[in-house]
């Protein structure tokens, strides 16, 4: 069972592929990428051949597939692998040139999270390419942290607590020191005032 809501991200929507028949759709996409893009999605030039295998592989042994969709075209697509024997669900993302700079590796990623922590996943483990900069900065935006051997970076992220949510906690601690110092300022002028209230009297 997956998150069924589906998210508006314009001109296209983010959803969660639930049905096997809709898994071809990953296929298509990944077959669209350009040599670049297929080269960092699977660090290397990969044949067609291949790509079909993949994408089949991927409606049978339960990856989840979160997909970024324009009219009926999957554009953009994040993976949620999971887990062979002790190791870590692996994570990917891959994303076609017509929907890049449009927010959408952000919302996959996040989408994809909720996905991992509803089944009770604690930890994710990605492996990129060492040239694809942005699979490697939106990894570490969601507080991957990254080690680079044999070609490739490889990390984990940790769903206890992710970058969000410190950054909700920085961007609400001004308000919160603001509110602070209101108050105290408010308590300062009450004991000021009191204080000359009382010599009046």
């Amino acid at each position: 069972m997956v998150l069924e809501d589906t998210v508006r991200t314009a001109p296209g929507y983010v959803r969660t592929l639930i049905q096997q028949e809709e898994l071809p759709l990953l296929r298509d996409h990944l077959l669209r990428l350009d040599a670049a893009s297929r080269h960092d999605r699977f660090n290397g030039f990969l044949d067609d051949s291949f790509i079909q295998r993949y994408a089949a592989r991927c409606a049978e042994d339960g990856t989840v597939i979160v997909a970024y969709i324009v009219d009926g075209m999957v554009r953009g697509a994040a993976e949620l692998h999971p887990p062979e024997g002790d190791s870590l669900p692996e994570v990917a993302f891959s994303v076609e040139a017509s929907a890049r700079r449009q927010n959408v590796g952000t919302v996959l990623f996040s989408r994809l999270i909720a996905e991992a922590r509803w089944k009770g996943h604690k930890s994710l483990r990605i492996t990129t390419g060492a040239e694809n900069h942005a699979m490697r900065a939106l990894a570490k935006k969601f507080g991957a942290h990254l080690q680079f051997r044999h070609g490739e970076s490889t990390g984990t992220i940790d769903l206890g607590k992710t970058p969000e949510a410190e950054l909700a906690d920085l961007a609400a601690a001004p308000f919160k020191a603001g509110r602070a110092i209101l108050n105290f300022n408010s308590t300062c002028w009450k004991l000021i005032s009191s204080m000359y209230g009382n010599r009046a009297a």
